[in-house]
């Protein structure tokens, strides 16, 4: 939005909003000419709610090293991703595919959808989501919803249609809405209405046909038989159309919240279980209308949780708090229908879902061993539960835990494997608030969060499947990018057989514990920390996860037995982290040794070339002949790879030969292979962007440094001598560092020092 910083441009836009989300109310007859024109804006829950998430799109995802279209309705885009679902990715598109058949009408009717996991999984999230996404989308001319609202009044001297006590009222002010959403169509007799919705089916554009079922609600009923009753005394002949004329029915459109098209009963909600599903009886009201005898719908509170969600969705939270409810609920998928009262009955149309915790399971099971007698085996039965577990993505665990630990929240949409690596080891600097009210700032190292994450991850992962070549670590990483790189070796997931037993996610370290790890550590004054730079404070990798582990064993959410178990996984993690903090300072070491991008396709021409016998011409035009001088330079220098004793002259012994072949040649036709179109195309390829090439220039090892660096001295490292070798490639180091992967001087300094102080242990 552009304005000219004045406040009226703000009130002019958010007049245009408004203008933009709501129409003017209609009769009856534009209301049926409108779905006439567009009957998506006729459906039923299901597929309304449906349709919203449709709305969004899908993108594609990578989860337990499998390739997953995700909906993006759950990325919460709305928000700029303030409430996304990250993960369970599969469970979620199954529970689409479940609304999808109860949309349908394909045999899954009477189900209750039952969310459940344990705690910091998403499932407060998703409820955050569904609220957030219905609600826009109800914004959108796609998504319209609507009701009905009536207005009797000066029909004779009765007190008036309500449903609360507000007092004398204007003309405006007549109007009442339907206090649970009804669909406008339910004011047609059954066999007219059945007529019109078979007309707007031979209309809609997909697969999935409108239902609107039942009657008008009660509140709505007691005014349309009042009309009709008052028109009858008259002797109009027309009576459906006097008492729906545009002066006593008009249809309106809403925008979806809580309370209108969505009811959400939250765990300290209490009240009698009628009171809860449906609302209660107002009995000043009741004394106060002409009921003539009865109790009048008019005098009903509506405000349970199925008549506030009536027309779209109700979620039960918590559902172990409300166990009492559920067999109440038993009837309302497959019969549509609650009561408020022995004679009054109400149709509903909405979407049900519960969210529990897993000791909502044992609730359920409580009879079991009665087996045929079980009292809540017809309950069991209508739930369709679609369990969430913990994440089992280093990516995703590790975008988690900085959302809980800042106020970031655009979901990662990375369009490569590189980039998203860059946002899982990024570092991280934090202000601290101290108890003298002055502030600090505190920075992760790069890769602290990426530990802390890997090592939740990994208590997550099943040890039972793991073949005997992948350990704990490389499992975690099959499941976050599906495939390993070790060298000029790759493993992808598809080449691994897990049997597919393992319960990877269902129980382990939550987000919520690493957090607060965390956050205690900022806050702490602590000599495990690195005070002698600017900052006051530096967290390492190893800092974090030390705390994690020696903290296992006091917190009241594990186990003895969690405990020790998850304490045995830590190493791993520990060898891991070091070897991405290894390869960083080795990376920035020979920062300008790397080989450019021309020199490498130079020599891969050369390997095609020398592979046939024969002068080839490349992309480019040029004709190239087999220098092998050229390739043995290459592979000795750059590669590292061979010495002149894997040579005759210049020509290749039968290692560097078979090199060439498998290792170049074979592997670049492979990649060619995986990257082809629809019509067996291949777009022209990068070498350097090949895994296999990648790796063996990427990576670099202590024989590098040594062949490269002849006098370097690690153990110097801390305090190298003014002149010297080590000093010069240090500064260079550190300010590589800074350069290539975001280091503060500070990290880096001690990223470094860390580093070498391993490796000195082994130089010789």
């Amino acid at each position: 939005m552009h304005t000219d910083g004045s406040g009226n441009d703000y009130i002019e836009a958010a007049d245009r909003t408004l203008d933009a989300t709501y129409e003017e109310p209609m009769s009856l007859g534009d209301y049926v000419e409108t779905l006439l024109s567009a009957p998506h804006r006729g459906a039923h829950a299901p597929k309304y709610l449906l349709a919203a998430i449709e709305s969004a799109g899908t993108r594609t995802v990578i989860e337990e090293g499998d390739e997953k279209e995700r909906y993006r309705f759950f990325d919460d885009p709305w928000n700029d991703g303030e409430h996304a679902i990250l993960g369970n990715t599969e469970v979620l598109n199954r529970f689409v595919d479940d609304l999808r058949s109860i949309a349908a009408g394909r045999g899954k009717d009477e189900k209750i959808l039952w969310l459940e996991g344990p705690t910091a999984t998403g499932k407060s999230e998703l409820k955050r989501c569904l609220v957030n996404g219905l609600r826009e989308f109800s914004k959108t001319d796609e998504g319209r919803r609507y009701t009905m609202e009536w207005n009797v009044a000066g029909l004779d001297s009765s007190p008036g249609l309500t449903y609360s006590d507000e007092g004398t009222m204007g003309d405006e002010d007549d109007w009442y809405e339907s206090p649970v959403q009804s669909h406008p169509l339910t004011v047609f007799p059954e066999t007219v209405r059945d007529d019109l919705v078979a007309e707007l089916n031979e209309r809609i554009d997909d697969h999935i046909p409108l239902r609107v079922d039942g009657e008008l609600d009660p509140f709505c009923r007691e005014a349309y038989e009042y009309l009709e009753e008052q028109y009858r005394r008259d002797g109009v002949e027309d009576l459906f159309s006097a008492a729906t004329d545009r002066q006593h029915l008009r249809i309106k459109n809403f925008v979806v919240d809580i309370g209108r098209g969505i009811g959400i009963l939250h765990s300290e909600d209490e009240g009698t279980p009628k009171e809860r599903l449906v609302g209660s009886w107002m009995h000043g009201m009741l004394r106060e209308l002409d009921s003539r005898g009865r109790k009048n719908p008019q005098a009903f509170s509506y405000d349970g949780v199925l008549s506030q969600g009536n027309g779209l969705l109700t979620i039960v939270e918590d559902a172990s708090q409300h166990s009492d409810l559920l067999q109440k609920l038993l009837n309302v998928p497959d019969e549509g229908r609650v009561k408020l009262d022995k004679g009054i009955g109400m149709d509903i149309d909405t979407q049900l879902v519960i969210i529990s915790n897993p000791d909502l399971e044992g609730q359920l099971n409580q009879h079991v061993e009665r087996e045929g007698q079980d009292p809540l085996k017809a309950l069991k039965r209508r739930l369709d539960r679609h369990r969430f577990t913990y994440l089992t993505n280093l990516s995703l665990e590790a975008e988690l835990l900085r959302r809980e630990l800042t106020d970031e929240t655009s979901v990662w949409d990375a369009s490569t494997w590189d980039q998203l690596e860059e946002w899982i080891r990024a570092p991280l600097s934090v202000q601290v608030r101290r108890a003298d009210n002055t502030v600090r700032e505190r920075e992760l190292a790069p890769h602290t969060l990426e530990a802390a994450a890997m090592y939740a991850v990994v208590s997550r992962l099943d040890t039972t499947d793991l073949p005997e070549d992948i350990s704990i670590v490389d499992k975690a990483l099959l499941f976050d990018r599906g495939y390993l790189q070790d060298g000029d070796e790759r493993i992808d997931i598809e080449d691994v057989e897990f049997d597919g037993s393992g319960r990877n996610g269902e129980h382990g370290i939550p987000v919520t514990y690493t957090r607060d790890i965390i956050a205690d550590l900022l806050h702490e004054e602590s000599d495990r920390f690195h005070q002698e730079f600017d900052v006051e404070s530096v967290m390492m990798p190893r800092d974090v996860l030390d705390a994690m582990a020696e903290r296992l064993a006091d917190a009241p959410v594990f186990s003895t037995t969690e405990a020790a178990e998850f304490e045995e996984r830590i190493a791993p993690v520990k060898e891991y982290t070091f070897s991405q903090q290894e390869e960083d300072v080795l990376n920035a070491m020979m920062r300008d040794k790397r080989v450019d991008e021309a020199t490498v396709e130079e020599y891969v021409e050369h390997v095609y070339a020398w592979a046939q016998g024969e002068t080839l011409e490349n992309d480019r035009g040029e004709r190239v002949d087999p220098d092998p001088l050229k390739m043995k330079v290459f592979e000795i220098e750059h590669l590292g790879r061979f010495t002149e004793d894997d040579y005759t002259g210049n020509q290749p012994d039968d290692a560097v030969a078979e090199f060439r072949t498998e290792q170049i040649i074979t592997a670049l036709n492979r990649h060619a292979w995986r990257n082809r179109d629809e019509e067996f195309r291949v777009s022209a390829v990068n070498p350097k962007e090949i895994p296999v090439i990648k790796a063996v220039l990427g990576n670099y090892d202590w024989e590098d440094i040594k062949r490269t660096y002849e006098d370097f001295d690690p153990h110097q490292w801390d305090n190298p001598p003014t002149g010297t070798q080590t000093e010069r490639l240090k500064q260079e180091t550190i300010q590589n560092m800074q350069e290539l992967y975001d280091y503060s001087e500070a990290t880096a300094e001690l990223t470094s020092r860390h580093v070498m102080n391993q490796v000195s242990y082994k130089w010789s």
